[in-house]
This record gives C-alpha cells, structure tokens and sequence, in this order.
C-alpha cells in the first residue's frame, strides 16, 4: 500500500504579504502613480475635491431629500419618463444618432452663415430636395404616430 505524502503549506503572513507589496507599489506603479497625482491635482484647483467632501458630508441629507421628493406622484411620473427615454435612445443606431447630430451641426453653421433671411422661392427650393422630402416624409410621420398616441 502507498504512504501518504506529508503536505504541510508554507504558513503565509497576511500583514507581512500586504507591506511586502506596499513596498514594491511605487516601482510597479509609478507612471500610473505620478498620473493619479496630476489628476488629484486637477481635481483640487478646480475644486472638485471640495465639492466631493461636501457630497459626502452630505450624503443622509441628499439622500433623504431625494426619497422624499420620489415618493411624490410627480417624482414617480419623472422615474417613469426617465425610463420611457431610456428605452427610446435605446432603439435609436449610434450611427445615425451621430450623423444627425453632425446634420444638425452643419444646418446650424449653414444657419448661421445667412446674413438675411432666404427668400421663399429659396426656401421652396429646398423643400422640393430628395433630402427635404426624406426628412418631411420621417417629420410627417413621427407628428402622426404621436398624434395616434395622444388620441388613447
């Protein structure tokens, strides 16, 4: 019959594991180190430290202004709306959400470069665009789903 192997594991300090690598952190660490005091530093003379400290200080009385202002029928109704927006940008491609905030950007920029106001034969100009009659077609129907939605 086979002996069993005498196993006895090394008896590890806990303390002295945790000093051991207290000491090796500033060599492992350093450039993430010297980029957390930078940002330490940043953070202190804009003065978002304070404004922590203070949150912090705070936190039973923001905390308990927040529960009582969402136990109110109103608090609730803006949960609710929060959620409903949510789940709306949610169905929405971040592809096209960012090319119609570009969109919205350059018809700005665009708006922005008329000295005076176009007149109406340019304006129905560019109401009778491709892209017009796109954005109308999609205007069009989004006044008629929120029209069916508050008909209920």
């Amino acid at each position: 019959m086979a002996n069993p192997i005498a196993f006895k594991p090394r008896h590890i300090d806990p303390q002295v594991e945790l000093q051991r690598r207290l000491e090796a952190a500033p060599i492992e660490h350093a450039e993430a180190m010297l980029v957390l005091f930078d940002l330490l530093q940043a953070a202190h003379d804009q003065g978002l430290l304070d404004a922590a400290h203070g949150l912090v200080s705070a936190k039973d009385t923001i905390f308990g202004k927040l529960a009582e202002y969402a136990k109110l029928p109103e608090g609730v109704a803006g949960i609710r709306n929060l959620i409903g927006i949510g789940r709306v940008l949610m169905t929405i491609d971040p592809d096209t959400l960012d090319s119609l905030a570009k969109a919205v950007a350059a018809a700005g920029q665009q708006h922005a470069a008329e000295e005076k106001a176009p007149s109406l034969w340019q304006l129905a100009k560019r109401a009778i665009s491709e892209d017009s009659r796109r954005g109308l077609s999609f205007m069009t129907l989004l006044l008629a789903s929120v029209g069916k939605t508050l008909k209920r």
